[in-house]
């Protein structure tokens, strides 16, 4: 949809995509591939364009609005959680290591995709996308979304303490929002029964319920109730067991002031 309007607006202008590349600035191939929806822009390239284009400001409401997850390549199954992510009416995760997806910064979800994305366009796509999909969660009216994080999600350091410190308060102010929970299963509680891997359990509308976790290289979708129920159960007493949120909600800050001090005592 971008790509269309942005096309139109450039041949109404009569302007090739050489000679729109030069003002914004960029190469040709680029405003090419933003036509064609492979590649996603960056907000301050649909406000350049619109003062470019004349578009008096249309370029940079669509993309807020555009969903831009669909426009960068992902596997088929990853497609299909998006999807369910976009549809569910509730979502309970419990994550290990890495903060989960849809609860994480700019600057962490931009250090995490560096290490793993060598590409630094394909890893800014990446995080876009990524910001795109938190939206719906941490909107209004987003569905229910209750996340039970391992303390090594927490130690675990992506990006230096700066990044970290400032997830920390991301997740915090995410915790303040009426439709998302965050506790956290403490690494001084060894008895703590946790999944043997991060997972999600997802209800869709249709009280379809699905569990999903990945592998090295794929994802992994239960859709037998007799499995979710089973993995409901264990979800359930790790929640019973863990910090409460406002518990969790202290040693959350507890690792911010950490993060922030050792900062401190660096520079």
């Amino acid at each position: 949809m971008f790509g269309d309007v942005l096309k139109h607006l450039r041949e109404a202008a009569g302007m090739t995509q050489a000679e729109l590349a030069k003002p914004i600035p960029c190469d040709r191939s680029y405003v090419a591939r933003v036509e064609t929806g492979t590649s996603v822009p960056p907000d301050t390239f649909a406000e350049k364009c619109d003062e470019v284009l004349g578009g008096n400001g249309l370029l940079a409401r669509l993309w807020l609005k555009v969903d831009w997850y669909p426009d960068v390549a992902h596997p088929d199954w990853f497609e299909r959680r998006a999807q369910m992510d976009a549809e569910c009416v509730a979502l309970r995760a419990y994550q290990e290591r890495v903060m989960p997806g849809l609860l994480q910064s700019e600057p962490y979800a931009r250090a995490l995709f560096a290490r793993v994305t060598p590409d630094e366009e394909k890893a800014a796509e990446r995080v876009r996308a990524r910001l795109s999909r938190q939206q719906r969660f941490l909107s209004p009216e987003g569905p229910m979304y209750v996340v039970v994080l391992d303390e090594s999600c927490l130690r675990n350091v992506i990006g230096g303490p700066e990044v970290m410190r400032e997830q920390c308060a991301h997740l915090l102010a995410a915790g303040q929002r009426t439709n998302i929970q965050v506790q956290v299963a403490p690494a001084d509680r060894p008895e703590l029964v946790r999944p043997n891997t991060s997972m999600s359990l997802i209800t869709l509308p249709d009280d379809h319920r699905c569990v999903y976790s990945e592998s090295l290289d794929r994802g992994h979708f239960g859709e037998d109730p007799a499995v979710y129920e089973r993995h409901l159960r264990t979800y359930d007493l790790l929640r019973a067991d863990a910090l409460s949120a406002r518990e969790s909600a202290a040693l959350i800050g507890e690792f911010m002031e950490g993060y922030r001090q050792h900062d401190h005592d660096v520079a």
